[in-house]
Parts: structure tokens; C-alpha cells; sequence
């Protein structure tokens, strides 16, 4: 069975809260609306988010400053800025803050359900490479181990022929064992 997928919405404007909340919840995500970025973070720490969408201006506590506070606690979730301020300024700002996404206002709500399943596949995706790169180092990790036991076997063989040749001398042994790490 799959997970729902859970937005944490921040925006003051209630009308307009309303409306996004009710058009992503008709879209399958479960979405929590918060009025303003002190209830957007205690909600954040309370439950677990898979994106932010977070408006710029807001009472209590920005979205600039909500957004710094959320990728303090998790570095890998989406958060996507929906905001009137349209400055380049502002943009980049949003951009510098780590956001992976800026929607100015008006906007379409399709577009706004298109952009938060993009960057959700993205996150999914980043994940799994994560995973394989985790797995793929593990494993790098165990054939380095077994290629250095191996080259020990190879050289502690070697130096039994030399001996069995008498080709060696008296400490021949200990040098060969000191250099295997044996």
C-alpha cells in the first residue's frame, strides 16, 4: 500500500490557503495548512513532511526565515516558495535560502500540483541514488577487504615456495610476514 504523500502548506491568506489546501486534497495529498511560519515550523516538528510549500510574507514569521529553519532539521525535503514578491532580488534570495522551487503569485493550481509532484519524484530519485551509492560503497568496501586478504595469501604462498626452494635467508620469513601484515 502506498503512502499518502504530506504537504505542509503555509499561507496567510485564508481564502486562498483554503482553495490550494481543498484543490490538493481532491489531488491525493495530504495537505496541512498553517496561517503563518511559527505554526508552519511547530507543525513541521510535530509530523513528517514529504514537501513545504511556503508563502514569503506571512505574520509570526516568514517563509524566508521558515524555509532556513526547515532545512536546519532536513536537508533533503522540497520546499517551494509561492509568493507576490516578484523581485529578481527575492527570487534569488529564495534560491541562496536553499528552496527548490519559486511560484509567483497569481498562479495556477495545476501548475502548482505539477511543480510539487516534480520535485517529489526528484527527492524520490535522489533518494534511491543515495541508497545505491550507499550500497555501491559498502560493497567497493568488502572487495577492497577481500583483494587485500587475497594479495597476503598470494605473497605468504610465495614466500612458502621460497622457502621450500631455499631460496631465502634466515629472516626472509619474518620480512615476508611483516610486509603481508600477517
Amino acid at each position: 500500500m502506498e503512502e499518502t504523500i504530506k504537504i505542509l502548506l503555509c499561507e496567510d491568506d485564508e481564502n486562498l490557503g483554503m482553495l490550494l489546501r481543498e484543490y490538493l486534497l481532491a489531488k491525493g495529498y495530504d495537505t496541512t495548512l498553517c496561517p503563518d511560519g511559527e505554526a508552519g515550523y511547530r507543525e513541521f516538528t510535530k509530523g513528517k513532511f514529504d514537501i513545504a510549500v511556503l508563502d514569503v510574507m506571512m505574520p509570526k514569521k516568514d517563509g524566508f526565515t521558515l524555509a532556513q529553519e526547515i532545512r536546519q532539521a532536513n536537508a533533503d525535503i522540497p520546499i517551494i516558495f509561492l509568493t507576490a514578491k516578484t523581485l529578481k532580488e527575492d527570487i534569488l534570495e529564495g534560491f541562496k535560502i536553499g528552496a527548490d522551487d519559486y511560484i509567483t503569485k497569481p498562479f495556477i493550481k495545476e501548475v502548482v500540483q505539477a511543480r510539487v509532484s516534480v520535485h517529489l519524484k526528484l527527492a524520490d530519485a535522489n533518494n534511491n541514488l543515495q541508497n545505491v551509492n550507499r550500497q555501491l560503497a559498502a560493497s567497493v568496501q568488502e572487495q577492497l577487504k577481500q583483494m587485500e586478504e587475497e594479495k597476503k595469501n598470494v605473497l605468504y604462498a610465495l614466500a612458502n615456495i621460497a622457502r621450500e626452494n631455499g631460496d631465502y635467508d634466515e629472516q626472509h620469513m619474518e620480512r615476508m610476514s611483516y610486509n603481508c601484515k600477517l
